[in-house]
């Protein structure tokens, strides 16, 4: 290495000129080792060894072991640094690396999530020198069994596509390419892990079909999508100088006005189009923060603003709607935001830093950001995590933000350039593009990278309540979160409900919870009480049914109906039925609310000649039903009661006839 080429394609000699030998730390390992490849190093051969052990192959020179140590390491490293598979950038390399690493297992006989089980022995081999890889082992090994656990439960069935495939082929020696797509769209199968397998065979795959086929799939997609974007217009002029932090109304001039993506000069009374100021207060939303709402106000007419998108980086679209008069580009406007909205939306955004560390020091140092959304109503933060939060951890985490927002500690934003503010400690966002400035925003004590709007002090969030928590890709969680008038409104209406319990159940809201537990162990009192008297009443209707038996060449045979019966009664009755005929043929029916249950018995002596499934189907078809079952008991079910009657009379005559 001799130069670096710049922009401009200008090269530039190197300080100090180099050769890249190549020799990483495996092949230092290797030379020192006193062995002749990679995967005979001590590391290699752990691993190699915790492959074999949770894969039960015994053949320890396999291809496919060398392959599962080395993409356990790759998984393991990506996940540690807060890249989760996904389908598209980074997410998606790393999906395809695990699937390629559960293809291999599969092919050693591995059935079941295997390769998350490696984790431990990774840790003990390099989490002294990578501390990072300790402190995720739990979230790591969470996010590989999730993803392990689904592409399972598709595998089967893809292999065993791609395998017929294989078979049936001619001697082109091309696997189609439409296959191919089918078992990435359907199966979850990436091109590279079907070309591995076809290689295997001496196959190629045909890429151009496979290209043309998810060419085709995406065009359908855009086609059926609608997005709300600025980033199509055309614009060249000056950019907007954003005056949101300090005020929320400002004097701006009409730098371009369009119409349905069109540059105008006008917008008259009732048109929609995109305002472009020089001067604005409204923000652009970015960051995870909506844009702004409220209104432009010139002497010539009134522009109520909907939304605030980026055009450029530093050019802001004012979406919106022209209610009275008109504007013409060059007019002077004043600007105003939505006091209301904007303040709200404040309050959630600030509570969101906050959330964010204490859900580290909740949950585990792996949390980090994979997405939010922030507007008046609430906030909703997305984060690395691999389970469920318990009860206990969202009421801490509630505590914690709390507790901050009690401090009633002022809010400080510094702008500096990215190396001071990576030595601040400030938190950034893995894989995020930051410009050589950014802010640092100081709140409560949380310090992260952020361009959003923000409360002046902690204390003017008011009040925390998380609403919601759950899974929403794999190892991934979402937090819903209300902060200020919207918190103190759930927790009223939370109380509004907690009080037509307690009257429901008569008592006072404190002692509620008691109360429903009471009623719901009475309830199980009645429910076996209930069971035991329809027991007891399915053995006197059994005996009862004993008259109706009839002898069909030597063979006791019974159709009959079971008033009030469930599947659980019918079942017991035939049971006992079976038990005092010793031999018989055997069909019971009841009917709850228009639906009919069928169940059929036949003892081991008949089952040669008469089966329980056949004869059930035999009368469910007659009552607009099927079912089946085996030899000697079967269930079915049918929604014509009204053919019950005949339906029940027909079992003696095809008895006789199977006899």
């Amino acid at each position: 290495m001799q130069f670096n080429r710049d922009e401009a394609g200008v090269m530039h000699p190197l300080p100090r000129p180099s050769v890249d030998t190549g020799m990483g730390l495996e092949r230092i390992s290797a030379v020192l080792q006193h062995v002749h490849a990679n995967y005979e190093i001590d590391l290699f051969q752990a691993l190699i060894a915790a492959a074999a052990r949770e894969t039960h192959c015994l053949e320890l020179g396999s291809p496919s072991l060398k392959v599962l140590a080395d993409h356990i390491r790759a998984c393991s490293f990506l996940i540690a640094d807060g890249v989760i598979p996904g389908n598209e950038g980074r997410g998606y390399v790393l999906r395809r690396i695990i699937r390629r690493a559960i293809r291999h297992g599969y092919k050693l006989g591995a059935r079941d999530a295997f390769f998350y089980k490696m984790v431990p022995d990774l840790v003990e081999q390099m989490g002294i020198a990578y501390p990072e890889l300790s402190a995720c082992q739990i979230a790591i090994k969470g996010v590989l069994k999730l993803e392990e656990e689904r592409f399972f439960a598709t595998i089967e069935n893809g292999m065993a596509i791609l395998d017929s495939e294989l078979h049936s082929m001619n001697q082109s020696g091309i696997f189609k390419g439409e296959t191919a797509f089918k078992l990435h769209d359907t199966f979850g199968f990436p091109l590279d892990l079907t070309a591995d397998v076809c290689r295997e065979h001496g196959v190629t795959v045909d890429v151009a079909a496979f290209d043309a086929a998810m060419a085709h799939q995406k065009q359908q997609a855009r086609a059926a999508g609608k997005f709300k974007t600025s980033a199509n217009l055309e614009y060249t002029g000056p950019a907007s100088t954003f005056h949101g932090y300090d005020t929320l109304e400002h004097k701006g001039n009409i730098l371009a006005l369009y119409k349905d993506g069109i540059s105008v000069n006008e917008l008259n009374e009732g048109d929609t189009g995109v305002v472009v100021l020089d001067h604005t207060p409204f923000y652009a939303e970015s960051g995870g923060q909506v844009g702004d709402s409220g209104e432009l106000r010139s002497a010539q007419g009134i522009f109520a603003v909907e939304d605030v998108q980026k055009i450029q980086a530093t050019v802001f679209g004012h979406h919106g709607v022209v209610n009275t008069g008109k504007l013409t580009t060059g007019n002077d406007v004043n600007a105003r935001v939505n006091f209301t909205a904007r303040r709200a939306t404040e309050r959630n955004h600030s509570v969101t830093h906050l959330m964010h560390k204490a859900l580290t020091e909740v949950l585990g140092t792996h949390v980090q950001q994979k997405g939010s959304q922030v507007d008046p109503d609430k906030t909703r933060f997305d984060f690395i995590h691999s389970q469920p939060m318990t009860n206990a951890e969202i009421l801490t985490v509630e505590a914690r933000v709390n507790a901050e927002i009690l401090t009633n500690a002022a809010t400080q934003a510094r702008v500096m350039n990215i190396a001071d503010a990576q030595k601040t400690g400030a938190m950034m966002l893995f894989g995020e593009k930051y410009c050589d400035e950014v802010r640092v925003l100081d709140i409560g004590s949380s310090r992260e990278l952020c361009g959003g709007t923000h409360v002046m002090r902690t204390g003017d969030i008011g009040l925390f309540k998380i609403t919601a928590e759950s899974g929403v890709a794999s190892g991934v969680r979402r937090i819903e979160a209300v902060t200020g008038q919207g918190a103190l409104n759930l927790i009223q209406q939370q109380e509004h409900q907690l009080r037509q319990v307690a009257d429901a159940v008569k008592a006072q809201p404190h002692e509620a919870a008691a109360r429903i537990n009471q009623i719901l162990d009475h309830q199980k009192s009645l429910e076996k009480e209930l069971a035991t008297l329809k027991s007891k009443l399915a053995s006197t209707q059994g005996d009862e049914l004993l008259s109706q038996v009839l002898d069909i060449n030597g063979v006791k045979v019974l159709a009959a109906l079971l008033e009030g019966a469930d599947a659980a009664i019918l079942r017991e009755t035939l049971d006992k039925l079976k038990d005092k005929l010793k031999s018989a043929v055997i069909l019971l029916a009841s009917v709850t609310e228009g639906k009919i249950a069928l169940i059929a018995g036949v003892t081991v002596d008949h089952t040669g000649k008469v089966r329980a499934g056949e004869l059930v189907n035999m009368v469910a078809q007659q009552v607009g039903g099927k079912g089946g079952g085996r030899p000697d008991m079967a269930q079915a079910g049918g929604t014509q009661p009204e053919n019950l009657t005949t339906a029940l009379a027909s079992v003696t005559d095809w008895v006789r006839n199977k006899l």
